[in-house]
């Protein structure tokens, strides 16, 4: 390519001029800079100097006038400082706060979180509960920035603890919080006491703020925030919803209580009386944070007339065990994802089946993975009548492959008259070619039941087998540092091993039974174990071992029954012995046939029009 000389001179004069352009008003805008800076500088010098310290002291001040202001006649609680006392009970560990008169922190002592420290269901400035209380004429004030009296624990001889913090007025007016802590119990029980409620609380309504952090204990924060949700009980039975970047919920029923649940632990504020109405409000948070949501929600209870009221509540700091919440008969083992949705069905598989036989082989076998073996053992001896039955008539199938072979080679490319010619072949033969479907769907509501179970089973969290450090969570033999679209950031045995014998099982299958004329029927056998890399890398690995265990004895199951329990020769005889009888056709075979017939006659009709 030829260039023009005046042209290059020209392009090079313009570069020259733009960066001569870019530099000069550079330079400009560094000496406006420095101007500026210097003027200001000049002011800073003019202006007199301030004292931090003072406009602390000064702003202190102002603070501990409006706390005295709000506080009207309890002003003795508006100045104080915070005292903490600690209660443990051999599962909880709790520190509450006489400003507020509540838990300030609580752990869970018998639980790690992901970073080796115990799990904290308390822990923050976000996390409290409060209400207002009108502490004079035209003032109220919030009961978590007063400072209580109190706080001394009595033990009782059961080993029951009860702490108790009480604010007074002059007039007799009373508030008297009381916690009562039993040993090795996840449940608190919360009451508060008013003297005077109908001039503490405006209408006799307790409105009620409660605040949640809910944070992140587990090693996949994404699985965590899936599995998160918001239970509460409303109308004598259990309603949910899931997260969102952000989501509000009212409560126009009577609601006994609400839960943030997450995967393996929840926070749950029950009312003995009901809340009357309520909403909350629920934000997400980047994964830097480590925090799952921020829950807030309002929740009012209208008391009866009166100077004296009491308010019976209950706190559940603990964890998702089934027979712990169920224990407590209010409904809240509800909050355990067992089946819910489209699925809700497959909780009652995990309730009266996989639950009952899970904990029978726990009682004597101290290895999780052992017990899943036997579980799915169990599970598949259950099974197995109907899977022979598919195996019989994959059989079947199998003895009909000449004869089927002889149709196609006949018709050819008539797709249409080969579909007829060897569904007449199955009906004479009493062969149904959809009995090897049998066990592709039973594995749905049973591989859902138990994506259930092993996903929300808190027994299986932190336990090891084999190279699976957490068989609640996913194992890991290599992990990239970076995502792979559709398969994620490591690489899961216990999934290659799932997908591996699947596809020994679709090979096997595939072996057994006719030739396909569908291309996609004749391929889909091995791009399913392909999908399953994708969809099972992420999965707890006590459900891909279970697969992997399943599809070991599917393995087996065909081995032994087609070659050493089905007699193919007595089938060959049962098939021709069928062809002799006579047949009755159904309506909807009938209805099929004439169909197809139809559809032959059209297509022949076309053909003719295209030869012509």
């Amino acid at each position: 390519m030829q260039f023009d000389k005046n042209a290059i001179i020209g392009f090079v004069l313009l570069a020259l001029l733009f960066l001569g352009f870019f530099y000069f008003t550079r330079q400009g805008q560094l000496e406006a800079e420095k101007k500026q800076k210097h003027i200001q500088d000049s002011l800073a010098l003019l202006q007199p100097k301030v004292d931090s310290a003072a406009l602390l002291r000064e702003k202190a001040g102002s603070d501990s006038l409006n706390r005295i202001s709000s506080a009207g006649d309890f002003k003795t609680a508006a100045l104080g400082s915070e005292k903490e006392t600690v209660v443990e009970n051999g599962v909880l560990r709790i520190v509450f706060t006489n400003k507020g008169a509540q838990p300030k922190k609580v752990e869970l002592t018998n639980y790690k979180s992901y970073d080796s420290q115990t799990v904290k269901l308390v822990n923050g400035d976000f996390d409290k509960i409060t209400y207002s209380l009108n502490t004079a004429g035209n003032r109220s004030a919030q009961v978590s920035d007063l400072f209580f009296e109190g706080g001394e624990i009595t033990k009782a001889a059961d080993g029951t603890q009860t702490i108790s913090y009480h604010i007074n007025d002059a007039g007799g007016q009373a508030v008297i919080h009381q916690f009562v802590i039993h040993p090795n119990n996840y449940m608190i029980d919360w009451n508060i006491q008013f003297e005077g409620a109908d001039r503490l609380l405006t209408q006799n309504t307790l409105n009620l703020d409660w605040q949640d952090e809910a944070t992140q204990h587990e090693h996949d924060i994404t699985l965590e925030r899936r599995e998160t949700q918001i239970g509460f009980w409303i109308n004598n039975d259990y309603d949910y919803f899931t997260l969102g970047r952000s989501y509000d919920k009212k409560f126009e029923a009577p609601v006994q209580w609400l839960s943030i649940k997450q995967k393996f632990f929840n926070t749950t504020l029950i009312a003995k009386n009901n809340f009357s109405s309520g909403q909350i409000n629920c934000t997400t948070h980047p994964d830097s944070t480590h925090i799952i949501t921020r829950a807030t929600a309002n929740l009012k209870m209208t008391l009866p007339a009166g100077s004296k009221a009491n308010i019976p509540m209950q706190i559940y700091y603990g964890p998702n065990d089934y027979k712990i919440l169920k224990s407590y008969n209010l409904g809240m083992q509800n909050v355990i994802n067992l089946g819910q949705g489209m699925y809700a069905f497959v909780k009652y598989i995990n309730r009266w089946i996989v639950m009952p036989v899970f904990d029978f082989f726990k009682k004597f076998i101290g290895s999780y993975g052992i017990v899943i073996a036997l579980l799915t053992l169990v599970i598949r001896l259950v099974t197995s009548p109907l899977v022979y039955t598919s195996y019989l008539s994959g059989a079947k199938m199998k003895a009909l492959r000449p004869e089927l072979e002889i149709l196609k080679a006949k018709h050819k490319d008539d797709q249409q008259a080969y579909a007829m010619e060897q569904m007449k072949l199955f009906r004479t033969a009493g062969v149904n070619p959809l009995g090897g479907c049998i066990p592709a769907l039973l594995q749905i509501p049973i591989f859902f039941s138990l994506y259930s179970f092993f996903n929300s089973n808190i027994a299986l969290r932190g336990q090891n087998f084999l190279w699976a450090s957490d068989l609640s969570s996913y194992d890991s033999i290599l992990n990239f540092g970076f995502n792979i679209p559709f398969y994620g950031n490591h690489v899961s045995l216990f999934t290659l091993l799932a997908t591996g014998t699947s596809f020994l099982i679709s090979v096997y299958s595939m072996s057994q039974t006719p030739d396909q004329n569908n291309p996609m029927m004749k391929y889909m056998p091995y791009i399913f174990p392909i999908l399953l890399l994708g969809v099972f890398n992420a999965l707890p690995s006590a459900l891909t071992w279970y697969y992997t265990v399943s599809n070991l004895i599917t393995l087996i199951l065909q081995y032994v029954i087609q070659n050493f329990i089905i007699d193919h020769d007595k089938i060959l005889l049962q098939l021709e012995e069928n062809k002799k009888k006579p047949k009755t056709k159904s309506k909807f075979q009938e209805r099929l046939e004439q169909m197809q017939e139809t559809q032959k006659k059209l297509q022949d009709a076309r053909s003719k029009q295209q030869g012509k």
